[in-house]
């Protein structure tokens, strides 16, 4: 199926092709501010679907509502008249379609446009109503507040907060895209008034949209896990790592470095406690000590070890041999006394987990060879 997409380049238009080019049984037409409208009559004439995206929020001209937002419709439904192919279109508009400003009236217009095409054409239309969209590779410092702050705040640029308790409406833009591509099979939800809907609308107020977005950017200094227990704050967190810089992706881990090799923590969560990385050189063991309540998790990813325990009041010994080359872990329970030894002849790289974050005021280890020998 050929499908034209007017405001290709957009936020929603490029998310939106990016899906349908997916799947191969979809050819994307692009239509962006650098086509001329003269070129429409002739993609029609290829097309089996349309995607109408295109539209301006936040012009410099408000007569360029009008040109665009009601224009442009009308020349692509008058485009399809001419060219005898009345086909399914989709309308992307918006929930300020109520409101009598400029933006509004000429969404509103818009809408009624493509109705009352579709009805006489007896050709399917989607009109959908959308509030706040946000996800990746929205354009920030125009008409969203989530992009702006996810771009502002990933530069630790500060942002304004008008009413932290403000609640705003916002769908996520996989959800918006979903729907969309579902509607090219009439599987779609409306709602009372016969718009399309998207089933997953979020309700938060601006104070914990930003709370939340510089907690995510605080996480990379802490090391603390971002809190992703519910779905919004899960998106949330996934919008702002795609504005974060591309030369700032990385960031340094605090290494501790002595005479056995290094040590560095890497993520940790109140819920689920903490893990760390160590590189070991070889011949040196790690360990001899055993906890009351911590629990632990090994997991060597490169080189060779022996991993031995022994009940704190025992005096049998377990041990383990593993290798990098099959990745294997070990449970480590408490009361049980246990060490690491690098066997091979490179480091030993070990992937550590702890059921609960050091605490160095009662860190719960206590030192105990684990051979008495």
């Amino acid at each position: 199926m050929k499908v034209l997409v007017t405001g290709a380049n957009g936020f929603i238009g490029r998310n939106l092709c990016i899906a349908l080019e997916q799947n191969q049984e979809h050819e994307v037409l692009r239509f962006t501010r650098d086509n001329n409208v003269n070129e429409l009559f002739e993609i029609l004439q290829k097309a089996d679907f349309v995607f109408h995206l295109a539209g301006v929020n936040r012009p410099i001209d408000e007569e360029d509502f009008q040109s665009v937002n009601v224009g442009l419709t009308g020349i692509i439904l008058d485009t399809m008249d001419k060219a005898n192919r009345p086909i399914p279109l989709v309308l992307s508009s918006s929930t300020q379609a109520v409101l009598e400003n400029p933006y509004g009236i000429s969404k509103r217009h818009a809408e009624h446009m493509v109705v009352e095409w579709g009805s006489r054409n007896k050709v399917p239309v989607y009109v959908f109503r959308l509030p706040g969209v946000f996800g990746k590779w929205c354009r920030p410092n125009y008409n969203s507040v989530v992009a702006t702050w996810c771009h502002s705040i990933a530069r630790d640029e500060p942002i304004t907060i008008s009413d932290p308790d403000k609640n705003v409406r916002l769908v996520y833009i996989d959800h918006v895209v979903n729907e969309m591509i579902n509607s090219m099979q009439g599987n779609i939800q409306k709602d009372a008034e016969g718009f399309c809907s998207i089933p997953t609308v979020f309700e938060v107020s601006l104070g914990h949209i930003a709370d939340r977005l510089k907690n995510f950017r605080n996480n990379r200094l802490d090391l603390f896990l971002p809190d992703c227990g519910n779905l919004f704050d899960r998106l949330l967190y996934s919008t702002y790592l795609s504005y974060i810089p591309e030369s700032n992706l990385s960031y340094d881990l605090k290494c501790h470095e002595d005479n056995r090799g290094t040590l560095a923590e890497f993520i940790k969560s109140p819920f689920c406690g903490q893990m760390f990385v160590s590189r070991t050189h070889p011949g040196i063991t790690r360990g001899n000590h055993w906890h009351y309540s911590k629990a632990e998790k090994f997991l060597v990813l490169e080189g060779e070890a022996l991993v031995r325990f022994r009940q704190i009041d025992r005096d049998v010994i377990t041990t383990y041999k593993v290798s990098g080359s099959k990745w294997q872990v070990l449970d480590i329970p408490p009361g049980t006394t246990h060490n690491i030894t690098n066997i091979g002849e490179t480091d030993l790289v070990t992937l550590f987990w702890a059921s609960e974050i050091l605490d160095p005021d009662n860190p719960d280890t206590y030192y105990l060879e684990v051979d008495k020998q």
